[in-house]
């Protein structure tokens, strides 16, 4: 407990993923994305509980293998490519208070897709939901001007025209537009009654932390080769 606050982490890690298979289970540096994602935990002092939410055998094995209990299984109408984070969340919080009979204020959904996390990151967002009494917090970057709305296109049927027609023609220099950030999916700290109540994982009063270095999120082979550079020019 901390600060009177139960937290319980959870590992959302299906088999099924179609871009990278078994994803989660892919090495980083030598380690299993679900297993890099463990051993952040365990430097976080402040989670009582950190639970995997998976519906795969293997990668139950080695996140038990890394200190994540697997006390469930996930259903299979959870486990498919177009289910939520609510669902999932929803799901593991009700099963893991069923397992221990322990009943949790804040939930951690710590995705093994970010493999640069560091366990500062995952402190700084529980503290932050904290002190602030936040519903939730999320990590964020800031989005690199490119990757703005107003310089997006379209293509279609043969014919490209901007995304935001209203504005994007009125864009002449990229100082001209505004700062826009994203989620990384580094950590999101959210409340129980936020996600039982709210049925959101986004609340009325939601907070960020803020990363300032660089936070891929894995969904091709290039973003592991991108998180392999960046961890051999830290001589990682």
């Amino acid at each position: 407990m901390y600060q009177n606050k139960k937290i319980l982490a959870i590992v959302p890690a299906r088999g099924g993923s179609k871009g990278i298979p078994l994803k989660n289970l892919r090495l980083i540096n030598g380690v299993p994305m679900i297993g890099l994602v463990g051993d952040v935990i365990k430097d976080v002092a402040s989670i009582d509980r950190a639970v995997v939410s998976t519906d795969h055998e293997e990668i139950a094995h080695f996140a038990q293998k890394h200190g994540i209990d697997a006390p469930f299984r996930r259903p299979k109408d959870l486990s498919g490519d177009r289910i939520g984070d609510l669902e999932v969340l929803t799901h593991a919080l009700l099963a893991t208070e069923k397992d221990d009979g322990q009943h949790y204020d804040i939930i951690v959904m710590l995705q093994p897709t970010s493999p640069l996390r560091r366990a500062e990151h995952v402190r700084d967002t529980i503290q932050k939901m904290i002190d602030g009494e936040y519903d939730a917090v999320w990590t964020i970057s800031e989005t690199d001007t490119k990757a703005h709305p107003y310089k997006q296109l379209i293509f279609d049927d043969g014919i490209m025209d901007y995304y935001d027609q209203q504005h994007a023609d009125k864009i002449i220099a990229r100082q001209q537009l505004s700062t826009l950030y994203h989620r990384n999916g580094v950590a999101y700290a959210i409340s129980r009654k936020c996600l039982l109540e709210q049925k959101n994982i986004k609340g009325k009063k939601t907070g960020a932390v803020l990363i300032n270095e660089p936070m891929v999120s894995i969904d091709t082979e290039f973003d592991i080769e991108l998180v392999e550079f960046l961890l051999s020019r830290k001589g990682t």
